[in-house]
């Protein structure tokens, strides 16, 4: 996803985990992509940035949208190397991490990031 509107990269890779299957995400991947979103109790753009994903994986067919409460997954924020929440990282249907961003994501943002994806 671009920059921008309070969203930046992360560095993707850092020798981590690369894929994600569902027993990683305690869900099933989308048929096409998968929006993984790590998120916090008490953070105000996780509630936006929910609602956004959720809209998304509406409109588009064979995405899921999954959220992961970052307090309850300390294993994976750390193998991951999440900063801070919202991270979203888009999946592709083998669970392959293709783009990642932290911040708020503009819904028009997140579909450009799909593209990679399917």
């Amino acid at each position: 996803m671009p920059r921008g509107n309070g969203c930046h990269d992360e560095r993707k890779g850092r020798g981590v985990t690369e894929v994600l299957g569902p027993e990683a995400l305690g869900a099933g991947l989308g048929e096409r992509a998968t929006l993984v979103q790590f998120s916090t109790a008490f953070c105000q753009p996780c509630r936006a940035t929910r609602r956004t994903l959720a809209e998304v994986a509406a409109m588009v067919p064979g995405v899921a949208h999954v959220e992961i409460d970052a307090e309850d997954r300390l294993d994976l924020v750390r193998e991951l190397g999440i900063a801070r929440t919202p991270t979203v990282l888009v999946l592709d249907r083998t669970g392959r991490v293709v783009r990642r961003a932290a911040g708020q994501p503009r819904r028009a943002d997140v579909i450009a990031a799909l593209g990679r994806a399917v």
